[in-house]
């Protein structure tokens, strides 16, 4: 886990929304920014380079605040493939096992799902996987080992009413086990708040 998935809430009030959409966001109470001035610092208009760079940090903290290296390498990847290179990007984050351990709602966070995957909870076709950052083809089955089926966090987050599994995406709720269908489109993907690839896009072309 990143060092700072411990205070992934005051990443809400950084960002001024709540990221993840969850109930239990302090921002959804207190929307000023973390630390003794937040009160009463106003957020000012950014500048094109500004919001860039916003767009590019809410992406990132969003699958659970990768670091700078890990996220241009996407960047990189995706840019590198013919095509709608925001689409791409967008495509290569959901196809992270991290990303799709959160999405089938077997942990309530995504910083939950790259701890699952660390500790080995998790299999792809079978076989355990133990890398957040797996790169899910279509049509693979994830699961959970046996065991793993047992713990408080995954029973609870599986019939959990706070999320919906989107469509690319299968899941059979009772044996704790689905597949990846399809790279998602854009609009396939549930962000709870706008992202703008393309603004992310231009970031890294500057």
């Amino acid at each position: 886990m990143t060092k700072r998935s411990s205070a992934k809430y005051k990443i809400d009030r950084r960002l001024g929304c709540n990221l993840w959409g969850r109930p239990k966001s302090p921002y959804n109470k207190r929307n000023s920014r973390p630390g003794q001035h937040g009160a009463m610092s106003q957020r000012k208009k950014l500048s094109d380079y500004g919001n860039q760079l916003f767009a590019k940090q809410k992406l990132k903290f969003y699958y659970g605040d990768l670091t700078e290296k890990q996220f241009r390498r996407i960047y990189h990847k995706a840019s590198n493939i013919r095509g709608d290179t925001s689409q791409i990007l967008i495509e290569l984050l959901e196809r992270r096992l991290d990303a799709i351990v959160y999405r089938m709602k077997f942990v309530p966070t995504i910083f939950a799902a790259r701890q699952l995957v660390n500790h080995g909870h998790v299999k792809v076709n079978g076989r355990r996987v133990n890398i957040p950052s797996y790169s899910v083809k279509d049509g693979d089955e994830i699961s959970l080992k046996d065991q793993s089926k047992e713990i408080n966090l995954v029973q609870e987050s599986i019939v959990s009413q706070e999320r919906e599994i989107p469509e690319y995406i299968e899941v059979d709720i009772k044996e704790f086990k689905g597949r990846f269908l399809r790279a998602p489109l854009m609009h396939d993907v549930p962000y709870p708040v706008t992202m703008e690839p393309n603004l992310v896009i231009e970031y890294y072309s500057r």
